[in-house]
This record gives structure tokens, C-alpha cells and sequence, in this order.
């Protein structure tokens, strides 16, 4: 299969999908001329013009509103928001409109909207642009939450998205974007709600998201060399959660490690160890382990910073202590 860099996927989708319906329009700071900061909408200006493909004011508000209004009008506005840090300044229209309009009028309004924005460290972008805050957005009834870790997934899950008649709000890493793997060609969907088994195991299951499935599955191979199994699995949307697919894994292996980049109070981890104590708590034999980053700010030091995110050291020591 060829290879595509996970923001070449990203493009190609969005090109695909305005192409099919021309009510999908893409809207964010830089993401015109320049193609966006990470190269993610690059090359749309010139297919689709400047009425489909807006370079807005450097104002979040002003772009969630945007999405909001045109949506409920009948649009599918596909719009970046730079950094997912910045959702503080725009979280009423996401919060209280986006997420409640189709249930405040019965079901009457829809709000076909994705939310594309950034998320994550390792590249030293300091505390006001490292952050994950995934579980603040999966907090948010009438939201979807997808967080794509391969290219594949990123072309698949964003189609979806844009064809989903509920705001979806779909975070990217950005260490991920320069990141290449098989992409399918031509029309490719991956359904929102589904987990993806990435690497089969028998002895510990390790539950990851985005940038940390990577991280995950390194670990996995070393600890094979030790004849430690482990299944890995991407859950890929948040909300909805497969937790099916989680739960048959925990009745294979009946060890669960969680792991993700967000800080570790209030986690998305703590609600899939929630949900497997309450449903699965016979079927395990050890504890459940979160391995997380630490409850503080993000260093920009690039040596504090390595401390600060999960590694693949540190889910080898978490798997090796529950053995």
C-alpha cells in the first residue's frame, strides 16, 4: 500500500470530501495561503478558492462561531482551531451551543460540524502549547471525540467526521504529522465508536490513544524479547468508547495498563478504569495501572519535558509490575 504522512492523509481527505459535498468548507487561522501551521490543509486554496477555504481573524470565538451558525444553517464546516490550549477562549460556543443545540430543539437542528485542532508535547512547545485536554471535550454530553494515531485512521476517522450529522471534535497530534504509514487510496471511512485491536497479546492488555499507541506498541516488542504478551489497542474515538472491544481483551489477558499523555487527575484513563472496575472487576487479576503524565505544567526544557510525557520505559516498568 503507498505511504502517507499522517498531515498528507489529512489533506487528501478534506480534498475528497469537498469534492463529494459541496457544503463542506474548511475555515482556521493560516490554514489558506500558508496551508496551515502543520501543513495540514495545504494546497485546498488553490483546488476549492477562497470562498471555501477561509483564513479567519485570529480569533477563536469568532471560528467556533463560525462553525456553530454555518452548521446549523445547513453547512458542514470543517475548521482548525491552531491548538487545542486555545478551546478555553472559544468553550461557551462549544460547550453551550455546539454540544446542546440539536438536543435543546428536539432533535430539530443539526450540528455537522469537526472541530480539527492540535494537541500534545515532545517538541518543546511549552506549557501554552503542549497540552492534552481530550477529557475536558469527552466531559461534554453531545460531543464526539476522535484521536487518530495513523495516518490510515486520520484519512478514515476525519471522513467520518465530516459526514457525522453531531459536532465531532477531532484532535491531532503534532508529533505525529511528519509520521508516514500505508493510507488506502480513493473513498476510505473508519466508523466513529470502533477500537482497533493494533497488536494481538495474551498476557496484558494496554489501552492507548493517539501519539501513546506508538509509544505502547514499542514497548510491546521489548517486552516480547522478555516473553511478557501484551495486546495493544488504539480505542481511537473517545466518545463514542468501544469498550467491547476493551472488555474482550481484558478476558484474555485479565491485566489492564492504561496509558496517555494528559495528566493523570481526571484523566480519560480514570474513566476507562472506571468502567472496567465496575463491569469487569472479576475478570481481573492485578490492580489496573495508569501510566500518565504528572499533574503539572508543561516544561519546555527539552530534558524536563522527556521527563514530563510517558515513554516507552515507563509502560515496560508499569507492565512488569503487575507480573
Amino acid at each position: 500500500m503507498r505511504q502517507l504522512t499522517y498531515a498528507e492523509a489529512l489533506v487528501e481527505t478534506q480534498i475528497q470530501e469537498m469534492k463529494r459535498d459541496p457544503n463542506v468548507f474548511v475555515a482556521g487561522e493560516d490554514i489558506a495561503k500558508l496551508g496551515g501551521s502543520f501543513g495540514a490543509t495545504r494546497g485546498l486554496l488553490e483546488v476549492f478558492g477562497p470562498e471555501r477555504v477561509l483564513d479567519t481573524p485570529i480569533s477563536e470565538t469568532a471560528i467556533m462561531g463560525l462553525a456553530v451558525g454555518s452548521a446549523a444553517a445547513g453547512l458542514r464546516p470543517c475548521i482548525e482551531l491552531m491548538y487545542v490550549d486555545f478551546i478555553g477562549v472559544c468553550l461557551d460556543e462549544i460547550m453551550n451551543q455546539a454540544a446542546k443545540m440539536r438536543y435543546m430543539f428536539g432533535g430539530k437542528a443539526k450540528v455537522p460540524m469537526v472541530m480539527r485542532t492540535c494537541c500534545g508535547g515532545g517538541v518543546s512547545g511549552a506549557a501554552h502549547h503542549s497540552q492534552s485536554l481530550e477529557s475536558i471535550l469527552a466531559h461534554i454530553p453531545g460531543l464526539k471525540v476522535v484521536m487518530p494515531s495513523t495516518p490510515a485512521d486520520a484519512k478514515g476517522l476525519l471522513a467520518s467526521s465530516i459526514r457525522d450529522d453531531n459536532p465531532v471534535m477531532f484532535l491531532e497530534h503534532k508529533a505525529l504529522y511528519s509520521m508516514k504509514g500505508d493510507c488506502p487510496e480513493g473513498e476510505y471511512l473508519v466508523p466513529l465508536g470502533k477500537a482497533a485491536v493494533v497488536k494481538e497479546g495474551s498476557d496484558v492488555t494496554i489501552v492507548a490513544w493517539s501519539l501513546m499507541v506508538k509509544r505502547a506498541l514499542e514497548a510491546a516488542a521489548e517486552l516480547e524479547k522478555e516473553g511478557i504478551s501484551a495486546e495493544v489497542i488504539d480505542i481511537r474515538t473517545l466518545v463514542p468508547l468501544d469498550k467491547e472491544t476493551i472488555f474482550a481483551s481484558i478476558r484474555k489477558t485479565h491485566n489492564l495498563v492504561i496509558v496517555h499523555e494528559a495528566v493523570r487527575t481526571v484523566g480519560y484513563g480514570a474513566e476507562i478504569s472506571a468502567i472496567a472496575a465496575e463491569e469487569l472487576m472479576y475478570e481481573l487479576d492485578n490492580p489496573i495501572i495508569r501510566v500518565t503524565a504528572p499533574d503539572t505544567c508543561i516544561p519546555s526544557s527539552p530534558v524536563l519535558e522527556s521527563e514530563f510525557m510517558p515513554s516507552t520505559g515507563k509502560i515496560i516498568n508499569a507492565v512488569k509490575g503487575i507480573r
